[in-house]
Parts: structure tokens; sequence; C-alpha cells
């Protein structure tokens, strides 16, 4: 498995449980990521992603998207899109 760095954890909420990614890469509904930071160690698929709200199918660098995360996650936790 490799991975590739594809954006940074800038905000977290918690109901609900949502992570906003600054993007540096791109990624789309489907892929496979891994959030790695300090204390943070997730890997998902991504199920559904929003800008400004709004649902869409892939992000590109320099959006900032919103997924739903199945835990905690903490402000500059590295996003990696995971390929085999």
């Amino acid at each position: 498995m490799a991975e590739k760095e594809v954006g940074k954890v800038m905000d977290f909420f918690a109901h609900p449980v949502v992570a906003g990614i600054d993007m540096t890469g791109t990624l789309k509904v489907g892929d496979k990521i891994h959030i790695k930071g300090h204390t943070t160690d997730i890997e998902m698929e991504i199920a559904s992603m929003q800008i400004d709200n709004a649902n869409v199918d892939k992000a590109k660098k320099g959006d900032s998207i919103g997924i739903k995360v199945p835990d905690r996650v903490r402000r500059g936790d590295t996003v990696y899109k995971v390929t085999d």
C-alpha cells in the first residue's frame, strides 16, 4: 500500500463528527484515506464530501472540504490517499 499526502486537517466538529481538510492534492468519493497525527491514526473510505455545505464527488488542490470521520481528528493531522 502506498500513501500520498493530499491535505491537512484544519478543523474538527464533534456534532456531526466532521473534519475540515485543506487539500494539497486530489480526492474523490470512494477513495481510501489515512489520517495520521500525533494521536490520530484512522483509515477509512470517503463516503461523501462537501464544499461550502454542497455535496461534491471530488476535490482538488486548493479546495477546503468537509468529510465525516469515525473518530476525533486534530488540527494539523495529515491526510494521505491510500493506493494499492
